[in-house]
């Protein structure tokens, strides 16, 4: 007997991420969503939820499968892997599926996503915008279907992921503030649910199934659905205008737009459908300058708070002599002056420094003995 869920309509709030999680399952090509929030916020109950709203798949099981990948999850564990050995004896590839094939036409959930090895979270995401899972070791290859609807959560407080965040289709941040009102209900659901969860499910078993048919004929409808030209350039003017990197947005803000026009059951895409899914798509790829660098670039900014300081002056050496008691000369004492442009002093070679100042001193002294034997005359 299978656990009891709690329903995916008995959820209080949280409206965008039930918004994500059902274009996700409408178009899995969308590239999954990525959840950020505080814990407490309903993440995996929403995301346990949805498997009762989603289409089965072609077996006899009665939902489809939630798959949740663990953190340790090595490549072989989430790809799945090829018996050399066999191959070799007898000449037939014999593949063990990983957690990509339990996950087909089901929910993949990773928590923490941000603390998953960047490798893996990369091959995850490139098999979930194929919906086709490849292994290849040592020249045999081998694929199968991989369509799931990828859900991962994070928890900002414990890291980012800035590399690969822009590689899931939708995002939601959530906020654990609640108003007044929905607390008290969301507490009131729990104590119901906790205390009958076959008669609670019962209440919104309508409400359950009423999701469901609209997602079998979202899918239906979807591959009809077009875009006006105008429209396109809607999309494409608020990519700019956001900042957003590459065309991957863009990408997403279509399809997005289209599963959201199939779910409200039309068959071309409006304006509201473009409005309604901007911030899923936009949350983690719009740029907070709109793209643009305010401030000047570091050598600009530095020439213009640093005011230019006047050249240095020159310093030389100056000797100042006496006549001894004797009639010789000697020097008394020698120091830096400035401003003085007859003799100029190099810093740039010590050799240079210490000969040109003794040829000073030369001179000075030079000039000593022709004025005393002046005033001896």
């Amino acid at each position: 007997m299978n656990e009891q869920q709690f329903p995916f309509a008995a959820v209080t709030g949280q409206q965008n991420l039930k918004l994500a999680l059902m274009l996700a399952a409408v178009n899995p090509a969308i590239g999954g969503v990525l959840v950020s929030g505080p814990r407490g916020c309903a993440k995996s109950t929403l995301a346990r939820g949805l498997v009762d709203i989603l289409p089965h798949r072609e077996t006899d099981d009665a939902t489809a499968p939630f798959v949740t990948l663990p953190l340790g999850a090595s490549e072989e564990m989430l790809l799945g892997s090829l018996d050399l050995q066999q191959v070799l004896n007898d000449k037939q590839v014999s593949f063990r599926p990983g957690l990509l094939s339990k996950a087909h036409q089901g929910v993949l959930y990773v928590d923490e996503v941000n603390l998953l090895n960047d490798h893996l979270v990369d091959q995850l995401l490139d098999v979930a915008a194929s919906g086709v899972n490849r292994i290849e070791r040592d020249g045999i290859s081998h694929q199968h279907a991989a369509s799931f609807l990828l859900l991962g959560t994070m928890n900002p407080d414990e890291g980012a992921l800035p590399q690969l965040q822009d590689r899931f289709g939708l995002a939601v941040n959530l906020s654990n503030q609640y108003p007044v009102a929905e607390r008290v209900e969301i507490v009131r659901h729990r104590e119901a649910f906790d205390a009958d969860p076959e008669g609670f499910c019962e209440q919104y078993r309508g409400t359950q199934a009423s999701l469901l048919a609209q997602i079998v004929t979202a899918r239906q409808i979807l591959t009809n659905v077009t875009c006006s030209d105008e429209l396109r350039i809607v999309i494409a003017e608020a990519c700019n205008a956001a900042g957003v990197d590459g065309l991957r947005g863009d990408i997403v803000w279509f399809r997005a737009a289209v599963a959201h026009a199939a779910l409200q059951g039309r068959n071309a895409v409006i304006r509201e459908d473009i409005d309604a899914v901007a911030e899923l798509v936009l949350a983690h790829r719009r740029k907070d300058d709109g793209g643009h660098n305010s401030n000047p670039p570091p050598a600009e900014q530095n020439s213009d708070q640093q005011p230019k300081l006047p050249p240095k002056p020159r310093v030389i050496m100056a000797l100042s002599v006496r006549m001894t008691a004797s009639g010789n000369l000697q020097s008394s004492h020698h120091s830096r002056i400035s401003k003085v442009s007859q003799i100029k002093i190099s810093r740039g070679t010590g050799a240079v420094w210490r000969r040109r100042p003794m040829r000073l001193i030369s001179r000075l002294m030079w000039h000593c003995r022709l004025s005393l034997s002046r005033q001896c005359r």
